[in-house]
């Protein structure tokens, strides 16, 4: 009789803890429903002045405006079609520097369960904002694995949990690489020498170049909204964007043929630009741009080559639109306005070996050949962890860009960089909310960002974990 009651208290306890943690770990973005939305006026909760409420009445708030969130994003499916696929809009999740560990022979079973739970947890936030949202895009800010280091073999078995797990990519693809690219043990390795032959990197003899045509290192595409072209057009769908991280091919110094090779074998390249409504008044572009390979002295300078011809390109489109710039390294700002200031380190051979910003000669470089038509602009950037906004304005005197730490108003030609918030559970797993909206009267874009948190993943951890304990104990209390 003891028994039953322990085991049916327990069963209690058990079903309050499962219940409680699993519908918070599936309505987090509810709690906040403004920084977790896209930028609108759909969320139409009152102006409540915090300071002057009781902790009853916020508690009060709080748990309405949580519960209305949960019963229009759930229940009633207020944002449907007809709210989030204006044509005027554009959507973008971004994704801060995952770095998912990998595990060898000698790992301890305790982190490689760590390791197993964390890239469920990490696709858990993703699934919860894609299935919330509906994207138009998603891009992840770099760094996708924690060490450049690991060998050809380790860099595939992370890139089939990175797509498998945490993004939900179809991996069809990798099976292939591998059947084309493998040692004498079936271990992919990568074909090095194939891919210095597809990249034409020793045709940059620039004094021998016809500038009135530019190299064509197929660098651009035109409206395209999905890398899968048979994908199901009545279903949901987005473009899925990859980054290089210094953690995924190095700094310019570390960076050999083989690590950018794999890399781009698995994802694709390095540096592009995806243009939109090329021509319209609403013309708008997404610029991917390897930032590891822009500073040196680099260990092959033609790979540094290579990415300033990118640019270049891109400068010669003479691109009329607004452009969203996505990269890893974030841009030259002094000491104070983000968690990171300025830093170079090198190598005893003077090779470039690690850096937190990218220089300031090479920051105006930049912006001169990409934001050059005076036209809005966003920049998306990860490397420092904790996040942070910057605003750069042109300086007349000198044409020089200019970062500032807070929003400039009244100013013409002013470029925000958001440096997104990692996605890491010691960083409270976040997710960065891009909106970008058309202004039809003054015919110009307009891009707002929010961050949306969810929390460490001790939470996932225990929701999971209670629903196993629930199990169990409710066999055991069907069979008692």
């Amino acid at each position: 009789m003891i028994l039953r009651f322990l085991i049916k208290v327990s069963f209690i306890i058990a079903s309050l803890v499962v219940l409680t943690t699993n519908i918070y770990i599936y309505t987090y973005p509810s709690v906040h429903p403004t920084k977790c939305f896209w930028h609108c006026n759909e969320l139409d909760f009152l102006p409540y002045r915090v300071k002057d409420a009781s902790k009853i009445e916020l508690a009060l708030y709080y748990s309405y405006r949580y519960i209305k969130d949960v019963t229009k994003q759930m229940i009633l499916k207020r944002y449907d079609e007809e709210t989030v696929n204006k044509t005027n809009e554009i959507r973008l999740l971004a994704f801060g520097d995952p770095q998912i560990k990998g595990n060898s022979e000698s790992t301890p079973y305790r982190t490689r369960l760590d390791t197993f739970g964390n890239d469920f947890y990490l696709g858990h936030i993703f699934d919860t904002m894609v299935r919330r949202l509906n994207p138009t895009h998603v891009a992840v800010m770099g760094d996708l694995f924690s060490s450049q280091w690991i060998d050809d073999s380790e860099f595939y078995n992370r890139t089939s949990r990175y797509m498998r797990r945490i993004f939900k990519r179809n991996t069809d693809i990798l099976f292939d690489i591998n059947n084309e690219s493998h040692d004498e043990n079936g271990q992919y390795q990568v074909n090095t020498e194939k891919w210095i032959e597809s990249k034409n990197l020793f045709s940059y003899e620039f004094e021998n170049i016809d500038e009135s045509t530019p190299i064509d290192n197929e660098f651009g595409y035109e409206d395209l909204y999905s890398w899968d072209e048979d994908s199901d057009p009545t279903k949901d769908s987005y473009l899925f964007i990859n980054t290089t991280g210094n953690h995924d091919i190095g700094y310019s110094g570390d960076i050999t043929y083989e690590l950018l090779a794999r890399y781009n074998e698995m994802f694709g390249k390095d540096n592009y630009w995806v243009e939109y409504n090329k021509g319209k008044d609403n013309a708008w572009r997404i610029v991917v741009l390897n930032t590891l390979l822009l500073d040196g002295p680099a260990y092959c300078p033609e790979l540094l080559d290579n990415t300033w011809e990118f640019l270049y390109q891109v400068h010669d489109r003479n691109f009329s639109g607004s452009t969203v710039l996505i990269t890893h390294v974030p841009f030259y700002k002094p000491e104070g306005i983000c968690a990171d200031g300025p830093q170079f380190t090198y190598y005893d051979d003077e090779m470039l070996r690690s850096q937190n910003h990218i220089s300031e000669e090479n920051t105006n470089e930049v912006f001169d050949l990409i934001f050059d038509n005076g036209k809005s602009g966003i920049i998306l950037t990860g490397h420092d962890h904790m996040g942070c906004e910057t605003y750069y304005d042109r300086k007349l005197s000198d044409n020089s860009w200019v970062p500032h730490a807070g929003k400039l108003l009244n100013y013409n030609n002013v470029i925000r960089e958001i440096t997104v918030k990692s996605m890491m559970g010691q960083y409270k797993g976040n997710t960065g909310v891009v909106t970008g909206k058309f202004d039809q009267a003054n015919r110009t874009w307009s891009w707002h960002y929010s961050t949306c948190p969810f929390t460490n993943e001790h939470a996932w951890w225990i929701a999971k974990g209670s629903l196993v304990v629930w199990s169990i104990i409710f066999s055991i209390f069907i069979l008692v």
